[in-house]
């Protein structure tokens, strides 16, 4: 396949970019990137695509993510992180395999819809006899197309324990583990190219016991996966942190074997200069969720800071409960303005925020030297923008009209070389149908949720 006369950002290293260049595609891998037409006398090429009026980056990488949440969207509108789990925890407890192989469809096709090619997801609510919930997500993504990270969560302290989530949704320690090691010896691909890869995640200090957080990390290094919870999201989960170990989440995080550069935290937000510090020196990343964090009245992360200290920082959706969009190109925007309302106007460029959506994402989930820049060699992963329509004619920079304009239309996303997105409509699965799936089950869940 080659693509031709489009603006072509690389995001590669020195931020190579082409007024009009082309990129050529061999298989699931790019072979070529350059400015101009493609080179002359190339054989068995069996698609042209005539790029004019379009911007080629690579695609988008969600590094942070609940899909389940699709099926609760527009509840508890007006609350901060702690009462709004309160609220949602007990509809959440209901779920089972159908509901969330229904929101996972549902993520997932917005998502990929809007530029995303390699998908994440942290599931970590295991109701009992719900059925197989992680794989209902792995089927849902590997029908769409998508690459896949399915961080494998999970919970062991429930409300009788302190915690937040229902008694019956939480599992024991030693039950989240197995169950966990599992995941990963039956669906785990480390081979470079996997589209489904799994991480191991326990949910949060507040849901989660000590002993669980520790022994995570000894599994995940034993089994040589990544690791990742959430992390200084709120400031009453900083002083849960005090009152419950005598120390801030940073700190604690460290005290369990939760810093390296085989972990990434979601959120952080209220991190002090020692805590991003932390972060730099021993490379764990971090999933920067600006919508959901806006949403739930969380804060503004200290994005320029972690990037200056050499932290990997990708963008995350979130899960849809507090960012209804479930979209990650919005983000791009929404990250360059809440770093911007902080720290002021060149907090973060539109470059910047392209990075942080692109190889920012391949870095925090541990693939960056197969996915994230076009760059020949690289797996061809990357999508086509439309930028020459109403909504972006008169911007001038293509990287600016991405960024700050209006949500790009995709003309044609790529995963591995496959389409996965022609011309605004999934290819592999009728919206439609999931439409009505995704709003089938989520009244069948209000109506669960509501007897219960």
């Amino acid at each position: 396949m080659v693509i031709e006369n489009a603006a072509v950002a690389t995001v590669d290293a020195a931020g190579t970019e082409y007024a009009s260049g082309h990129v050529v595609v061999a298989g699931n891998l790019i072979e070529a990137v350059g400015p101009g037409p493609a080179p002359a006398g190339l054989t068995g090429v069996r698609r042209r695509v005539d790029g004019t009026g379009h911007l080629v980056t690579p695609g988008l990488v969600n590094t942070h993510h609940h899909f389940y949440q699709w099926l609760t969207r527009g509840l508890a509108q007006d609350s901060n992180l702690f009462d709004w789990l309160v609220e949602l925890y007990p509809t959440w407890a209901r779920i089972d395999e159908p509901m969330v192989y229904a929101a996972a469809a549902g993520s997932l096709a917005m998502m990929v819809r809007g530029g995303v090619t390699t998908a994440m997801d942290h599931h970590y609510v295991f109701p009992r006899g719900a059925g197989d919930l992680l794989g209902a997500e792995i089927r849902a993504a590997a029908e769409i197309g998508v690459r896949f990270t399915a961080a494998r969560g999970s919970m062991d302290r429930g409300r009788s324990q302190g915690g937040l989530p229902p008694d019956f949704a939480v599992e024991t320690t030693d039950e989240a583990l197995a169950a966990t090691e599992e995941a990963v010896a039956t669906h785990h691909d480390p081979s470079f190219g996997s589209m489904l890869q799994i991480a191991v995640a326990p949910c949060s200090p507040f849901s989660v016991s000590t002993e669980l957080m520790r022994r995570s990390a000894e599994l995940a290094r034993r089994l040589g996966v990544r690791l990742h919870t959430h992390g200084s999201e709120t400031v009453e989960e900083e002083k849960f942190c005090h009152e419950l170990f005598g120390m801030g989440p940073t700190d604690y995080f460290e005290s369990t074997g939760w810093l390296g550069p085989d972990v990434w935290m979601a959120h952080c937000v209220h991190m002090s200069d020692a805590d991003v510090a932390a972060f730099g020196g021993t490379g764990t990343g971090v999933a920067h969720c600006p919508s959901s964090n806006a949403r739930l009245a969380a804060g503004i992360a200290r994005v320029p800071d972690l990037l200056a200290a050499g932290v990997p920082v990708g963008l995350g959706v979130d899960g849809t409960a507090s960012n209804e969009s479930g979209e990650l190109r919005t983000e791009l925007r929404n990250a360059l303005l809440v770093a911007r309302l902080r720290a002021g106007e060149k907090a973060l460029t539109v470059r910047q925020a392209l990075r942080l959506g692109t190889y920012g994402g391949a870095e925090v989930l541990g693939r960056a030297a197969e996915i994230g820049s076009l760059e020949p060699g690289k797996l061809a992963d990357l999508v086509l923008w439309k930028i020459d329509g109403l909504a972006h004619s008169t911007i001038a920079d293509p990287i600016a009209a991405l960024v700050l304009g209006a949500p790009a239309p995709v003309t044609l996303s790529l995963v591995g070389g496959v389409p996965v997105v022609e011309h605004g409509t999934l290819t592999r699965t009728d919206e439609h149908t999931v439409a009505h799936l995704t709003r089938t089950e989520a009244r069948r869940l209000a109506s669960i949720a509501g007897l219960a």
